[in-house]
């Protein structure tokens, strides 16, 4: 048996906390959305240039990917701020199992209901049902914590619990709130059968008690899955929604697609 030798084993625990660090950098970009260096290094408490170094590294990997940060409203002088989203790859690595699973068992409800919009009213059915299961579970959790912030909050606490990342935030013009979801277990399979994302705009405008605007979706390439909370007296803007018209709450892709 060969023993590791004292410089070995301190090049194995500095890759490993290395790791770790990385790991950390990926994490805080799903729990907050596509985030810049600055933003990172002080949710982390490191330095930029730490920061952009694992960066640099989680993106040879494939695991993030630099975009351009959306400015709505005036911009102000200066290029616009380089933000970190994770890829495709990045989110598979946190928990997104069985995807393909579920797109068979999707795939094999949609065919025994036979073709068109009956394949998608089958798929949808099933989809509004595993909506309504996860509904009561979250209603329970809004009467619990009525009082304690807006309910679009506990839905946000409680979509957390569930794996989704989720905040929620004032939206512009202080006209509602807006929900962010910045990670989708099930993305893979609702890139495929959107009605997932449909029956879960459903869910969330009964367990609101108002009618709620999908804007971004993970599943349609956007950093973040948005939606909007209309305040009273306020109505959801209307959008154009990709796909078929049938699929209502689904967006397109150039409609109120999160800053990212």
């Amino acid at each position: 048996m060969v023993e590791e030798t004292p410089v070995a084993a301190g090049m194995s625990a500095a890759a490993e906390e290395q790791q770790g660090t990385r790991r950390r950098v990926a994490r805080s970009i799903l729990d907050h959305g596509p985030s810049t260096a600055a933003e990172l290094a002080g949710r982390l408490g490191l330095t930029q240039a730490a920061v952009r170094r694992h960066l640099d590294a989680l993106a040879g990997e494939g695991t993030v990917e630099a975009r351009e940060q959306r400015v709505y409203g005036h911009r102000g002088r200066g290029r616009p701020a380089k933000v970190f989203a994770l890829t495709d790859a990045g989110r598979g690595s946190f928990g997104q199992s069985y995807d393909e699973l579920a797109v068979e068992a999707l795939r094999w409800i949609a065919g025994r209901a036979g073709e068109g919009e009956d394949a998608r009213q089958a798929v949808l059915a099933f989809a509004r049902a595993r909506a309504a299961a996860q509904a009561e579970r979250y209603r329970a959790v809004l009467e619990q914590q009525a009082g304690d912030g807006s309910p679009t909050e506990a839905l946000a606490r409680a979509l957390s619990r569930d794996g989704y990342a989720a905040v929620a935030r004032a939206a512009p013009a202080a006209a509602g709130e807006q929900l962010c979801q910045h990670h989708c277990p099930v993305a893979h399979v609702a890139e495929r059968f959107p009605q997932l994302c449909e029956a879960e705009t459903e869910a969330f405008s009964r367990l609101l008690g108002t009618h709620v605007q999908r804007l971004a979706t993970i599943a349609h390439g956007d950093g973040v899955c948005t939606t909007f909370v209309p305040a009273a007296g306020h109505t959801a803007p209307h959008t154009e929604h990709r796909g078929s018209a049938a699929a209502k709450t689904t967006t397109d892709s150039t409609a109120g697609r999160n800053p990212a």
